[in-house]
């Protein structure tokens, strides 16, 4: 560990200026801390860590298993992994007779915050508002607001820098045609991200619909039929895809989440890339095999005496518009999908489980915009190290734009996904040092995506032969 970071002069450019602080960006932080040569600063407006705190639902865990943690997949000695953490709070007994490989979203969460309050270099309640080119001095010009306890302006300052890693996280996607009831009081219509802050009054509802047939939906439904009386449950489950159908957990199939998978997605075409990107919504956007078992045990444990719970679930309907009945119901206009047929739907309450979606990076990079390279959707283009292609004139004086969890149309499904936090983070090291300070390997599924031969896994190495001893000599 290196507690004590480089003395930094104000005015000398930083090695790397981290925008954000979630998970990926931590991970980025933890696996520099140990670069001593590096000098880094991170910066997020929030006033402490938080990993989507409301759905930290009771049991809910998170779909890769702990190895997935910010550092072991590219440094497994690492001060920061899951398991030290379970050492400094004296639990790896218990964990290791629990025999869990997937662990609780709770759990991930304070092991993230455990880093982020131990981490140097994290700042916190630093609002980032521009970042600019200064072509004189060959740097980016990072100006941040630093904010007090109550989130109001304290002081305003400025960083250089020569790369900037973009951390910046996803915003709850609302559809269109909801929009209006989000934002109008009265009536609740929450987004699945803060459900925990509204269950008190969503149980209270007489009738609650949720909306979203990935996972988030499925915890969310689980969590309120598990607390509404038998007989009496007045929910009602819906969902755009076809069924509410498992996600893509196959060994083979999790391949697609692999550095291979990523650099074979990353060389096709851009219409290859869209075209596939609409196709995959199972590897990511499915339900976990066991909340699906537990939300079908629950149903069934209802009907032991007699009866059928009073529960609606019907995937393939899309919600067409919507609107208030006078102050106190919603109005939901349905459409079925494959039937191609229209219903009306009455409730009390709405949660919108419907995921989350890349935060624009025009908003923060709105100032480096004449230098951004765009695809023909207008989409900024990234390279395989996960940099924005800027004009020469910023590349060509060595300064560039890292990007994280911003990048599915490059790269592809893994983008999201924890389980690839790791490799990113230690690919972007490696390229800001120029060096290899976290080496990769060349390999790691056994799917071949494409006709390309792949390289060989080097073989081992052969131990030397030893003479035997001979008695008398």
């Amino acid at each position: 560990m290196n507690p004590h970071p480089p003395h930094h002069e104000p005015d000398a450019p930083r090695d790397l200026v981290g925008i954000g602080i979630g998970p990926f960006n931590l991970s980025l932080a933890a696996l520099a801390q140990p670069l001593t040569a590096l000098d880094t600063v991170f910066y997020e407006q929030k006033p402490a860590f938080d990993w989507h705190p409301g759905l930290l639902i009771d049991g809910a865990t998170i779909q890769v298993p702990f190895l997935a943690d910010l550092v072991t997949l590219a440094d497994p000695a690492s001060h920061w992994t899951f398991l030290n953490y379970l050492k400094t709070r004296e639990r790896l007994f218990p964990f290791y007779f629990a025999e869990r490989f997937h662990i609780q979203r709770a759990e991930y969460d304070a092991y993230c915050r455990w880093v982020a309050e131990n981490l140097p270099g994290l700042h916190f309640s630093h609002q980032v508002d521009a970042v600019r080119f200064n072509p004189e001095r060959d740097v980016f010009e990072v100006d941040f607001t630093q904010l007090d306890d109550n989130g109001e302006a304290e002081a305003l300052g400025r960083t250089y820098t020569k790369n900037i890693v973009l951390g910046i996280g996803t915003e709850p996607y609302v559809p269109e045609p909801l929009k209006p009831l989000v934002e109008a009081p009265g009536v609740p219509v929450i987004h699945a991200t803060d459900y925990l802050d509204h269950r008190h009054t969503l149980l209270a509802a007489d009738h609650v619909t949720v909306i979203g047939s990935g996972q988030s939906g499925a915890e969310v439904f689980l969590d309120l039929l598990k607390n509404r009386p038998t007989g009496r449950e007045k929910l009602h489950w819906l969902g755009r895809t076809e069924a509410f159908a498992p996600m893509e957990y196959s060994k083979l199939g999790l391949e697609h989440f692999t550095p291979d998978y990523t650099r074979y997605f990353h060389a096709l075409s851009e219409s290859a890339r869209d075209r596939l990107s609409t196709t995959q919504w199972q590897l990511h956007r499915g339900i976990d095999a066991d909340t699906i078992a537990a939300i079908h045990d629950e149903l069934y444990r209802r009907t032991l005496h007699g009866g059928w719970p009073d529960t609606v679930l019907t995937p393939g309907v899309r919600v067409r518009t919507a609107g208030r009945i006078a102050t106190t119901k919603i109005e939901l206009h349905l459409e079925h999908i494959q039937q191609n047929t229209r219903s009306r739907l009455t409730t009390d309450a709405v949660v919108l489980a419907t995921g989350h979606r890349e935060r624009p990076l025009d908003r923060i990079l709105a100032g480096l915009d004449p230098y951004i390279r765009r695809d023909s959707r207008e989409r900024p283009r990234i390279d395989e190290q996960f940099r924005l292609v800027l004009d020469p004139s910023v590349t060509g004086a060595d300064c560039h734009v890292h990007v994280q969890n911003a990048e599915r149309h490059t790269h592809g499904v893994g983008t999201p996904d924890l389980g690839l936090a790791a490799w990113r983070s230690a690919t972007i090291l490696n390229t800001i040092t120029g060096k290899e300070p976290y080496p990769l390997p060349t390999r790691t599924a056994f799917t071949t995506f494409g006709l390309e031969p792949r390289p060989l896994i080097p073989p081992a190495r052969t131990a030397r032969t030893l003479t035997p001893l001979v008695e008398g000599r």
